[in-house]
This record gives structure tokens, C-alpha cells and sequence, in this order.
């Protein structure tokens, strides 16, 4: 069989060493995957929480980005076991690489920083986007030697793997895998973060099936399904959908992001990229609450980090079906941008209530444009019953199901990106009253 020198891909199937994670999973552990789980950049992982402020709305989802990584990598193994058997694949990929997907799954999440999705959301340039660091942490120091002695592979070629940066048909497909419709990466979290947070979402869609239904697209250069496997690419897109409304857009996990958000726009001059990317998540927080004491950026810091959790109340909700006008005004806009709002519409609404709103506290949650729930795969369809000589037909699956259609664009697009508005309890109470609040959001944004 393909890959049978592959230590990794051998330990999947034998009663040899591993370690256990949720839910009822043995990862197999071989010495060199163990020499790198045990690199100080793997261990900051354990030390990062994998949903972040989503554990302020759902207290059980504290599982870490170093306990994803691990599921990550054992779906890797898993999806090779099944593409082995795909003549196109093996043709395409060798050992070597197939070596430098299973190493890239494994350390896929070595740029996280501590509450770094949201943040990055912001576009500041203080920031960096946690993808551009890791090609610096595989090159440089441990990690990379450790690539090149125990792996004997090059650390260049994991990063780029990662990162989409190489342009060979190897490379191209293997980043399908890490990063595409149906991927090692989605498949993990969906389930784990459904399992943590202790709802039935994320776990209603039939992993085997997809396994087992996986294949290459018509051009031999993306992952696709067979026809048996479509039903269950509809569960996850579903899954996907219903974990970011009850989930991962939950109205006080945005709260709660949109407060992070403003904080950290509040003392940005404080910002070290080279320190804070770094950080854990004990350490972020620490930091933040130095940054931010003395500020109008402390109760926010408090609200989420303190002893007592105190988070910002809606004030109002724009939708894309009911209120068009207003999210297409605000949906999509910049942080800057969503701050001058602010203090625009606090001038306002001081005056409106008589009373004073702080620009500073006065929260817009604008969804960004990218399509969190987008799902471009081909379907490989048989042409009929005895019809299999004359090959196979491909198709897309959205043109397959309108569910899918319908998901991720009405559904998704139209009701769940909603724009919030968020003010402290105080505030979103004298506001109860204010009938012609979407008038005045309307007139200041448009």
C-alpha cells in the first residue's frame, strides 16, 4: 500500500502508543511527532484556548487550540488511509509530501496568539495576521531543526503548505485538504467545539460517510465527494451554519467581542506586536488589564476579564431581510470606521436622551464580508446505472442542493450577519424608549 513507510499512518491502525482526547479519540504518538508536541511553541498552545470569549456564554468550551491541533492531526492520518486508495492521488502525492501534510495538520495552529481571531478582525496595523508567523516560527530556531532531523523534511515546505504559498500540483492539493470545503481543520473544530460548548450542532453531520466518499475533483488538483457523501457535505455545511448563529455569533459572544475590539482600539499605542503575539491567554489578559488601567478602556477589560462578568446589552439589530438599508450601510465597515460611528451616534443620542452616552462604550458590531459558510465542492456523480465505462459527471454541490444554496447565502448572509449595537445596561435602558433609534442610525450612517 502507499505510505507504508509512513510511522504515522502505520500507528493509526495499531494498539501502540497515544494519547487520548475527547470524544473517545486515541491520537497515535510516534517519538518524532512527540518531539514536536513538546516544542515551547506546541505547548503555548495548550496554554490558548481554542474558542476564547465563547467561554464567557458557554462555560464548558475550554478545550485548548493544542487539543484541536491533535484532532487535526489524527483526521490527517485519516484522510490519507482513504486517499491512498485514489490512483490520482497517490500519483501526485509521495511520501515525502504526504510526510509534510501530516507534520502541517499537526502544527497548522503554531501562529495562534491568545484571542487572536477576533482582534485580527480589527485590521490594525499594530497587528499581524497570525498566518504571517508561521513560516518564521517552522524556519527559525527548534521547530524547523527538528523538521530537518527527525522528519527530514524541509520547514519551508510545511509552512507553505499551511500558508497556500506554493504553486506545484502537490502542494495545491495537500492545502485542499488543510484548508478547503471539507478539511481536516473544519471537520476537528466543528465537532470539538460542539462537543465542549455541550451542544448538538456541530455533531450532526456524518463523518465516516464523508471519509469514505472523499476523492479528487474533475482536474485532479482539489478534494471532492462521491455522490454517497453528499448528504452528509449537507449536514456539515448545516453544521457550520447553525454553529456560528448559536455559537460562534451568539448575541454575548459578539458582545463580548465587540467589547475586546474597543479595548484594545482604546490603548493600540500600548501595542508590542513582537510581545503580544507571544502571549497566552493568562498573559494577554494581564497585559490588556495593565494597557488598559486608567482608561475609558478598564470597565470593558473588567466586564470581561474581572470577578464579575459584565457584558454590554443590545441596544439594536440590523438584518440584511428586515432593515436592508442600515447593514448595508454599516456590514463590513472598518474598526476606524465603526469608531467614528460611535462617537457620531453617542453625540446624538445624548442629546436624543438627555443624558451622556461615551462614544467609547457605544459598541457596533459590524459582520465582516468574507462568507464563513461559502462551500464550493464538486460532486462525482455516476452517469447511470451500468454506465460506469463511460465515466463520471461533475458537478458542483451547490448546484446539487439548494440547501446548501440556501445556507449560505439567504440564511447565513441575510439573517445571521446581523449589525449589533451595544451600550453598557445603564445607557441600553434609557434607550428602551428611544422609538426612532434606527431612523437616527440610519441618517448618521448613511
Amino acid at each position: 500500500m502507499p505510505y507504508d513507510h509512513l510511522p504515522e499512518l502505520l500507528a493509526l491502525d495499531s494498539s501502540g502508543a497515544g494519547v487520548r482526547i475527547p470524544p473517545d479519540l486515541t491520537v497515535p504518538l510516534t517519538p518524532r511527532v512527540r518531539a514536536i508536541l513538546d516544542l515551547p511553541e506546541m505547548r503555548r498552545l495548550a496554554r490558548i484556548s481554542q474558542l476564547g470569549l465563547v467561554t464567557l456564554v458557554y462555560p464548558g468550551a475550554v478545550h485548548s487550540r493544542f487539543e484541536h491541533s491533535l484532532g487535526v492531526y489524527r483526521l490527517a492520518l485519516e484522510f490519507l488511509k482513504r486517499l491512498r486508495n485514489e490512483s490520482r492521488f497517490i500519483a501526485a502525492i509521495g511520501e515525502d509530501d504526504a510526510a509534510a501534510f501530516v507534520v502541517a495538520a499537526l502544527v497548522h495552529d503554531i501562529g495562534h496568539w491568545a484571542f487572536c481571531h477576533p482582534l485580527e478582525d480589527m485590521s490594525l496595523a499594530e497587528l499581524p495576521k497570525h498566518e504571517s508567523l508561521v513560516h518564521a516560527l517552522l524556519v527559525e530556531g527548534e521547530t524547523g531543526r527538528v523538521l530537518e532531523r527527525q522528519w527530514n523534511i524541509d520547514p519551508a515546505r510545511v509552512a507553505a503548505l499551511i500558508a497556500g504559498t506554493a504553486d506545484d500540483t502537490a502542494a495545491l492539493l495537500l492545502h485542499t485538504l488543510l484548508s478547503g470545503p471539507i478539511d481536516v481543520d473544519k471537520m476537528d473544530y466543528l465537532a470539538r467545539d460542539s462537543l465542549h460548548a455541550g451542544v448538538p450542532y456541530g455533531r450532526h453531520f456524518d463523518q465516516e460517510r464523508l471519509l469514505s466518499s472523499l476523492c479528487l475533483d474533475e482536474d485532479g488538483t482539489a478534494l471532492a465527494i462521491t455522490e454517497k457523501g453528499r448528504t452528509a457535505a449537507e449536514l456539515m455545511v448545516f453544521a457550520r451554519y447553525v454553529m456560528f448563529s448559536e455559537v460562534y455569533w451568539h448575541h454575548a459572544v459578539r458582545a463580548a467581542t465587540a467589547m475586546l475590539q474597543r479595548a484594545m482600539w482604546i490603548v493600540r499605542d500600548a501595542i508590542e506586536p513582537g510581545r503580544l503575539t507571544r502571549f497566552d491567554d493568562r498573559e494577554f489578559i494581564e497585559w490588556l488589564t495593565r494597557a488598559a488601567a486608567g482608561t475609558a478602556a478598564a470597565p470593558l477589560v473588567e466586564g470581561l476579564f474581572g470577578t464579575t462578568r459584565r457584558l454590554v446589552k443590545r441596544i439594536a439589530t440590523f438584518d440584511a431581510l428586515h432593515q436592508p438599508a442600515i447593514h448595508r450601510a454599516l456590514a463590513g465597515r472598518s474598526h476606524a470606521e465603526t469608531v467614528e460611528f460611535s462617537r457620531r451616534l453617542a453625540e446624538r443620542l445624548s442629546r436624543r436622551i438627555g443624558t451622556t452616552v461615551h462614544w467609547e462604550t457605544l459598541l457596533v458590531d459590524a459582520p465582516p464580508p468574507e462568507r464563513e459558510v461559502e462551500f464550493k465542492l464538486q460532486v462525482r456523480e455516476r452517469t447511470g446505472p451500468g454506465k460506469a465505462s463511460a465515466g463520471p459527471c461533475w458537478r458542483p454541490l451547490a448546484e446539487l442542493s439548494p440547501v446548501v444554496r440556501s445556507l449560505a447565502h439567504e440564511q447565513f448572509d441575510n439573517i445571521v450577519k446581523r449589525v449589533r449595537l451595544f451600550a453598557p445596561t445603564p445607557v441600553a435602558e434609557a434607550l428602551a424608549t428611544c422609538d426612532d433609534l434606527g431612523e437616527i442610525v440610519m441618517d448618521i450612517a448613511t
